[in-house]
Order: C-alpha cells, then sequence, then structure tokens
C-alpha cells in the first residue's frame, strides 16, 4: 500500500510539474505578445488620432475655400476667415497690413520654419504659439479635450475697423458662423486648432492670394495643413 502511494504521489509531482511548465511557457509567450503588440496598437491609435486630426483639418479648409470664394465674388477681392481685408494678415507673420510678393515669400519661410520639415513648433505649450489664433476661440470650451490654455500661447484674432475693410467681425467667430456654431476639436488631449493667415496683395495680373495655414497645437510642426486659393 505504501510502495503504490508513494507511485501515486510521483505521477502526481509529475503531471503538477508539467502542469506548471506549460503555464510557464504560455506565460511567457502572453507576456512576448503583449509586449510585441502593445506599441503596435500603440501606434494604431495615434495614426487613427493623426487622421481624424487631419480630416478635422481638412474641413476647415473646405469653408475656408468656400468663404474666400463667397467673398471674392461679393467683394471683388477674396479674403479667408479673420482678414478685415485680402491684404491684411492674421497672426504675426508678415506685413500686418498690405504686402509684397517678396514680403509674403518671407513670411512663408518664417512658417516653414516653424512648421516645415525639422520645424521648431513641436507642441502645443511652444512660445512659437504667441504668432497664431485660435480658430474656434480660445474661450470655447468645444473646441478642447484638456486645460491646456494656460500653458499655450496662442490667442484669438481681433477685429479692427478701417473705412474699406468689409470683415465686421473676428476671426474666431467667422469660423464659428461657418460651421453652424459647432466648433471642432482635435482628436489628441492636448489638442486644439489655431491658424494663420499671410496678407494677400497686388493688383490686376500681379494681384496674389492670402495663404491659410491651420495646425494641430499637438504637434504643428507635423500636423497642419495649408490652403493658397
Amino acid at each position: 500500500m505504501i510502495k503504490k502511494l508513494n507511485n501515486l504521489l510521483s505521477a502526481v509531482r509529475v503531471i503538477r510539474g508539467n502542469s506548471l511548465a506549460e503555464f510557464a511557457t504560455v506565460s511567457a509567450l502572453m507576456a512576448t505578445l503583449a509586449g510585441t503588440a502593445a506599441p503596435a496598437l500603440s501606434s494604431l491609435v495615434n495614426t487613427a488620432k493623426v487622421n481624424k486630426s487631419t480630416n478635422e483639418m481638412d474641413k476647415i479648409l473646405v469653408q475656408a475655400k468656400n468663404f474666400y470664394d463667397a467673398t471674392a465674388d461679393i467683394e471683388g477681392r477674396g479674403r479667408l476667415p479673420g482678414q478685415d481685408k485680402f491684404n491684411r494678415a492674421v497672426g504675426g507673420f508678415g506685413p500686418a497690413i498690405g504686402t509684397t510678393l517678396g514680403q509674403q515669400n518671407a513670411a512663408i519661410n518664417s512658417v516653414l520654419a516653424q512648421i516645415g520639415e525639422n520645424g521648431s513648433f513641436k507642441s502645443y505649450n511652444n512660445e512659437n504659439g504667441s504668432k497664431w489664433r485660435s480658430v474656434f476661440g480660445t474661450t470655447n470650451a468645444d473646441a478642447y479635450r484638456s486645460s491646456i490654455l494656460s500653458e499655450g500661447h496662442w490667442s484669438d484674432d481681433t477685429f479692427t475697423a478701417c473705412p474699406t475693410c468689409k470683415g465686421t467681425k473676428p476671426g474666431h467667430e467667422e469660423w464659428l458662423e461657418l460651421f453652424g456654431e459647432n466648433a471642432l476639436s482635435s482628436s489628441f488631449q492636448d489638442g486644439h486648432f489655431i491658424y494663420i493667415v499671410l496678407a494677400g496683395g497686388g493688383t490686376g495680373e500681379k494681384a496674389f492670394p492670402p495663404i491659410l495655414y491651420v495646425a494641430d497645437v499637438e504637434n504643428p510642426a507635423e500636423l497642419h495643413v495649408t490652403l493658397a486659393p
């Protein structure tokens, strides 16, 4: 009886040992798979957010082009949201009022230093934001996913009346009207849509249009779109 009991205990030990070994193997395999899948999943999530943010900015460009075409028909020269007149800038790039083509090209280079290849504007709290304006307003809660305004440097566009200006309100109010008072928000936690407009100028055959840049403050150097009507 004792011998049979010992044989049984030995068999249990073998079975138990095999089970533990198998469990350890499976656990190690699962850990390996999880370690491999996590970066891939994170990459997929980030790609989805990038695509969503870009799609939203494309919607902004569509509305900007519609606005430009409508004002061109009504006012004779197209302008972009935030522009009081076609030859006025929005934001801090280039001359605020009136510009030459050479000055616009210089302003383009300044913009590209921030959001071009190897641009310096890579996060929402970068001081480069001081030259940019909020698309839907700095105090519009629907345009944010988190409280990043206190750390950001962008601001609202302001309206300045002039005898020949056709615009009647600041940029964020014009943008909101274009979207039926429904602000778009970035898919990123620290995202928010900002923009600038380089002034247009010239006359007749030498006329050149304003240029719009829209960016997501999550990483403007990587997340931005452009419209040159």
